[in-house]
């Protein structure tokens, strides 16, 4: 069974850095995208960025330009480098993949559990 986990949350100061990873383990056809969202308390899920197949990566307004997002194809191993953190950086951040788990299946959306990031002044 495909599943996808995020690690590396925790807790940062204003203006400084966090790492989270995501690796995608199980049987997988082909990932054609991966993508990270976010969550603040009270709040809706949010788009953060995304990655493609090809390596190309957008990001929403707020992020664009503080927030990296990488990928490793080979071990589908995507990474966000979170850069100068704000408190509204703050929320449980889930990794979002859309795959097949056979070419004879759909692409469908699979997600991670989230982990933690909190940042404080």
């Amino acid at each position: 069974q495909v599943q996808l986990v995020e690690s590396g949350g925790g807790s940062a100061q204003t203006g400084e850095s966090l790492r989270l990873s995501c690796t995608i383990s199980g049987s997988v056809d082909w990932v054609t995208s991966m993508a990270w969202y976010r969550q603040a308390p009270q709040k809706g899920r949010e788009w953060v960025g995304r990655i493609d197949s090809r390596g190309r990566a957008d990001y929403a307004g707020s992020v664009e330009g503080r927030f990296s997002i990488s990928r490793d194809i080979n071990k589908n191993v995507m990474i966000l480098e979170m850069n100068n953190l704000k408190p509204e950086d703050t929320g449980v951040y889930y990794c979002n993949a859309e795959l097949r788990t056979a070419w004879y299946e759909t692409f469908e959306p699979y997600w991670g559990q989230g982990t933690q990031v909190t940042v404080v002044s």
